[in-house]
């Protein structure tokens, strides 16, 4: 394959790739020896610090009580030393602002002693608090640019952890970040405190069926992360992968995904030396990865963990992105986790599985054997239909972002509409329930393979549903629509607290029934369950997702279809979802206001600095290579013309048509993008409805001219070298 000099040389980089370090080497050092080898875990603090110490910290991280801020001391020598011990000079506090990335400042461990030494110090005082630079980090009006004091504060439920690099370690505390008069600024502390309320109101419910649990009832998160991999050369020849993480120029290639024969194929031996690493280092911080395979498009894969209580979830969520990231560099690769990298192939999600429980009670989306009978599962699966029902708008709001605008509703993610799939068993007890009677359900087969040397295979009572936002998967509900760049506090602070209402409204529903005897207690709950699958079972959906007749018919159920991020955000202080988060303590008015005005800046921002990119690009990298060709094909139509042939070039016509037309529409995108004046939200609106399609219109011209320019002349790798060479 030829090209000009940039490309052949990331071809060639390729072509003789060495790995820079040694492979690992698993049988020397086994994956459970390794696992949390690098966690401040509860094995660590219990050798570690003092018994009443460790029993106080063990009640605030096992059952919620207040921490005791006396035993910090004890505690931050003792983290001090066993992080000094691993190599650590310097400590930090994580936190999440609302950036959506990770954040951190590191603070050395050593200082002087006085005497010309330097001694190891570290205070409860400064691992329960920190103060960075608040003004810098977006508040969205709740901080004046010169108000800039801050605060992290230590989350004890979520384990300290030492980060690893060539040149030493250092000790990371994650940590809530909240302004200096106590407003939330980050993903964590509503998270948290959404947990509290979902805790209060499920334990009520529990109570009425005499089930009394000493752990708190959470929200459980199992994400599963999808993301590409490109050669770095590639990568650092196209200034739109670069900086904006997608290509906003690219032909189709001649194979796409459309053979099928990507997903769960046999995995690439440099992405699979690359897995194990990042497997390798995510086991030493404690992630419970599990799974790991080949995606649906060319260049795409995922990594899944074990499920996890949904605060520490989302904190390894950030630490997988990460991983992915630092290591892919190692292997001479990039890791893309925007969503939509390549057009006409799949994007990335993140499929966020969420469930309730503790472990003493499971989960408690679990129907057991004989779902129609367990009628504890019943209503919590009822509310959660009730939840998404009432509450849809608001959890499309919170997977809202330029990047995943360009994946949902394609065939690769669920539509911007909010249903619920419950698979043929439950959604036939859901309408026995309606109807009044419930007789039983449907039970689980046994598949003959038909093969004498294969096994009877356990068949599920239902199939499952990949078109659907928000499916039943046997034991949880699997959240499709988050993007695979997002952090996973958001989708799960809208879920509790959608949850915590509902279960609110159900636990005041039976609480009225008063001391009744069991049976009267049962009817109770069936005419509950009755009322609330009659007002609410339009969100149940169990079929095709993509259809022009679903949209149809969920435009007659009153089911929000909100398209893009500027008709999605306004949601965020619509009057029902601030009464909402203020009457459970999640978030306050001037919050919500805060984060709504922070996501819509994000997003005039994204489009800006990817209409800009289109702009230098088609100017000083496509035009100029088109021209060339140009060129060449009028010194070659004029030499055939001057020895006498009556010569006509359609590709010379073509090329010419092409770039005309791309200056043109160039030179309107520059124009729109001149425009200023209005609100963020309205200014969001300009840019989704009038410059994003005037980039389109750059880009089809530009693509277009890829697929006649001679390949020796055209200067960005292309789709086919970028998704195939590995």
């Amino acid at each position: 394959m030829s090209g000009i000099q940039a490309r052949l040389n990331a071809i060639s980089a390729i072509i003789n790739y060495q790995p820079s370090h040694a492979p690992l080497n698993f049988s020397e050092t086994k994956p459970t020896d390794v696992f949390g080898s690098n966690v401040f875990n509860d094995k660590i603090m219990k050798e570690r610090l003092p018994k009443h110490v460790y029993k106080s910290l063990k009640n605030t991280i096992a059952f919620g009580e207040k921490l005791d801020a006396s035993v910090a001391d004890v505690v931050a020598n003792a983290m001090k030393d066993w992080a000094i011990e691993k190599g650590a000079t310097h400590f930090t506090h994580v936190f999440y602002p609302l950036t959506g990335l990770t954040a951190e400042k590191h603070d050395a461990f050593l200082v002087p002693d006085g005497d010309g030494g330097a001694m190891a110090e570290f205070s409860g005082k400064l691992l329960i608090q920190g103060e960075p630079d608040a003004s810098s980090f977006p508040s969205g009006g709740l901080r004046a640019t010169f108000e800039a004091r801050g605060y992290t504060a230590w989350d004890v439920t979520s384990p300290a952890y030492i980060l690893e690099n060539p040149n030493g370690t250092f000790l990371c505390i994650p940590t809530a970040f909240v302004s200096w008069t106590g407003e939330a600024l980050d993903k964590k502390t509503p998270l948290l405190r959404s947990q509290q309320a979902l805790n209060k109101q499920a334990k009520r419910v529990l109570s009425l069926f005499g089930v009394n649990t000493k752990l708190p009832v959470g929200s459980y998160a199992g994400p599963e992360q999808e993301y590409f991999l490109v050669d770095r050369n590639f990568v650092f020849s196209r200034p739109d992968l670069l900086i904006a993480g997608r290509t906003l120029f690219g032909a189709p290639s001649a194979k796409g995904q459309e053979f099928e024969d990507q997903y769960f194929g046999v995995i690439n031996r440099r992405v699979l030396s690359f897995m194990m690493e990042v497997e390798r280092e995510l086991f030493k911080l404690g992630v419970p990865v599990k799974t790991r395979h080949n995606e649906v498009a060319p260049a795409q894969f995922e990594i899944a963990p074990i499920y996890e209580q949904g605060n520490l979830a989302t904190d390894h969520n950030q630490l997988v992105m990460t991983t992915l990231r630092s290591v892919a560099k190692r292997y001479g690769m990039i890791c893309l986790l925007h969503e939509k990298p390549f057009a006409g192939i799949n994007g990335s999600g993140k499929h966020l599985n969420y469930s309730l429980g503790n472990a003493e009670l499971g989960s408690l989306f679990d129907p057991g054997e004989t779902p129609h009978s367990n009628a504890q599962f019943l209503v919590f699966c009822a509310a959660a239909l009730r939840a998404l029902h009432k509450h849809g708008a608001l959890l499309r709001a919170t997977v809202a972002s330029a990047s995943n605008d360009h994946r949902l509703g394609a065939n690769e993610a669920p539509p911007a509409i909010m249903s619920a799939y419950l698979g043929e068993q439950l959604a036939d007890v859901f309408e026995q329930i309606k109807k009044g009677e419930v007789k039983g359900s449907k039970t689980k087969g046994i598949m003959n393979i038909g093969v004498d040397t294969l096994p009877p295979l356990p068949m599920d009572p239902g199939d499952r549903n990949r078109t659907s936002p928000f499916a039943f998967t046997g034991n949880r509900f699997e959240f499709r629509a988050v993007g695979s760049s997002h952090s996973i506090a958001g989708a799960q602070v809208a879920l509790n607290t959608m949850m915590a209402e509902s279960l609110d409204y159900v636990a005041t529903e039976l609480e009225k029934l008063g001391k009744v005897n069991k049976t009267q207690f049962n009817e109770g709950v069936q005419m509950l369950l009755q009322k609330i699958m009659k007002e609410h079972d339009a969100v149940i959906f169990n079929g095709d997702g993509y259809s022009d007749a679903w949209h149809k018919e969920a435009a007659k159920r009153g089911l929000p279809n909100l398209k893009t991020t500027p008709e999605a955000l306004p949601v965020l202080t619509s009057k029902d979802v601030v009464e909402l988060f203020t009457k459970y303590n999640v978030l306050s008015e001037a919050e919500l206001k805060s984060r709504q005005e922070i996501y819509l800046e994000q997003y005039v921002k994204t489009v800006a600095t990817e209409a800009n990119l289109v702009i230098r690009m088609a100017r000083t990298v496509i035009f100029p290579a088109a021209m060339r060709y140009q060129g060449q094909l009028a010194e070659t139509c004029a030499s055939m013309q001057a020895i006498g042939h009556d010569f006509k070039m359609v590709t010379l016509e073509e090329v010419t048509t092409n770039l005309r037309a791309m200056q043109v529409e160039v030179d309107k995108l520059e124009k729109l993008l001149a425009h200023e004046g209005g609100d963020t939200l309205t200014h969001a609106k300009y840019m989704c409805d009038k410059v994003l399609p005037a980039m389109l219109a750059v880009r089809g011209y530009a693509d277009a001219l890829e697929s006649v320019v001679a390949d020796d002349l055209w200067p960005l790798p292309s789709y086919q070298e970028m998704l195939f060479i590995r």
